[in-house]
This record gives C-alpha cells, structure tokens and sequence, in this order.
C-alpha cells in the first residue's frame, strides 16, 4: 500500500505547495495504518481508500465501497471518515481523542474540514483507521443495509395501518375521483367519435321541390275591346249651315238664342 498511481501523482503536483504538503502528510498517516485489503484509488477528483469490488460488488450506488476519501474543496482541505459516520461507537471514541490531543474540529456527519495538517487530531485518525478490517467493514454495512431494507419495510406496513387523517382521506378521495374520472372520459371516446363522425349521406341537404308553372292568365281579359274606346261618329251638318263652312263640326245651339242665317 502507500505506492502511489499516476492519477494520485498528477494530483497532488497539481495542488499549491501549502495544500499539497497538508494533503500529503494526511495520506502518510492513512496508509501507514491501512488495515490490508484495502486499496487506494483516485475517484471524484479525490484520493480515496476503498474495499475492491472482488470483495464486495454489491453496493447502493455500484462504486466501490469507500472507507475514506481525501481531497481539496475551493475554501477548505477534507477528510472523510465513512466509518467515523457509520459507526456510534467510533465516532464517540474518535470525538474523545480528538478532544484529548487538544484540538477543535470542524465537522459533518463524515467530512472534517482544515486547512493544515496540524489543525487535524493524525493519531486518532489512525486510530480510527487501523480499527476496521475489510471483513468488519462489509459486515458492518451489509448489516446496515439490511436494517435501512427492514425499517423500510416495516415503515411502510405501519403506514397502511395507520389511520388516515381528514386531509390524507381527502387527498385519498381526491385521486379515486380523478381515476374514476379519467377512466369515465376514457370510455366515452369512442361513443363521442362515433356520434360525431355522421355518415356523408345525412350531411346532404335533400333536392329544393319543382314549384307548379304558373297557371297563364288569358291574353283576353287584359286587353279591352277597342270598340269600347271608340266615340261615336259625329253627324254631318249641311253644306250651307256656318260650321260646315268653316269646316268644323257645329256645336249645339244654346237656348234661347236664335240664330241667324246669312242669305
């Protein structure tokens, strides 16, 4: 262990000289008291010490389980102590010796954050290192995996169990009348399609009715006879009264009045 890969190298010749001396220090302690079977990879931009996947394949998340990780954040150097988090007994103890060697830790849950190695407590740090073999570590989570299944499982029977308040009722409610609904809608689609869809025959308007000729009134009744406009012919008067020699029909005599006639 300690044999440091490419990526681990690059790394760390990368960092300014403060942040790689830290780092780097930090790292000696860890391997120095690495139990074996561990293995130091370069993953997430971090140098991390994990269990290999030929040991435990069958992770949450797929990667290789990680028993601790060290790196620089933009404001602070890290380190993370997954077992620190996962165990109440190490962490208490790890807590304890910390507060022994005098020192003053910005912590998580996992992460403790500083800018230099001597802000860190190193020995308990290898303490809590050299504590935890592969085979304790796998036990350890396949346990706690095994309890977050059942506490799970059992969370959920309970809440089945458990009374509905007013408003989950409500909700409850709610969303059968929403799937009643849909599946109400659902069904109707096609009667509505085919109540729509009318064939092209009854959209054809029927032919207009052929109205009767109108009956031809005869010619006769409009016109009026022409005798009845006609005047009577006027009577001719003698060659020798006056109108006859004025050439113009004599009008009727007036009475009383005596006329003359030329000799």
């Amino acid at each position: 262990m300690g044999t440091p890969t490419a990526a681990i190298r690059d790394y760390l010749n990368n960092l300014p000289a403060e942040r790689r001396a830290a780092l780097s220090e930090v790292r000696d302690v860890i391997n120095a008291r690495l139990p074996p079977g561990y293995e130091e990879v370069f993953q997430h931009g971090m140098i991390g010490w994990v269990v290999p996947r030929s040991r435990l394949a069958a992770t949450y998340n797929g990667q290789p389980l990680l028993l601790a990780a060290l790196g620089g954040q933009k404001r602070h150097l890290a380190i993370y102590l997954m077992t620190v988090y996962g165990s109440p007994s190490l962490r208490a103890r790890f807590f304890a010796a910390a507060k022994a060697a005098g020192k003053r830790l910005d912590m998580g849950k996992s992460c403790v954050r500083f800018q230099r190695a001597d802000q860190l407590p190193l020995e308990a740090i290898g303490e809590v290192i050299s504590q935890v073999s592969v085979d304790d570590y796998v036990a350890l989570y396949e346990a706690s995996r095994g309890a977050a299944a059942t506490r799970g499982a059992a969370k959920a029977k309970d809440k089945d169990k458990k009374p509905k308040t007013s408003i989950e009722k409500t909700k409850s409610l709610g969303s059968k009348n929403r799937s009643t609904a849909n599946k109400a809608r659902s069904a109707m689609k096609p009667k509505l399609a085919a109540t729509k869809a009318k064939p092209a025959a009854s959209k054809t308007k029927p032919a207009a009715k052929a109205k009767p000729a109108a009956k031809a009134k005869p010619a006769a009744s409009k016109a009026k006879p022409a005798a009845s406009k006609a005047k009577p012919a006027v009577k001719a008067t003698p060659a020798g009264t006056p109108s006859a020699r004025r050439g113009r029909p004599a009008g009727k005599a007036k009475p009383g009045v005596k006329t003359r006639s030329r000799v």
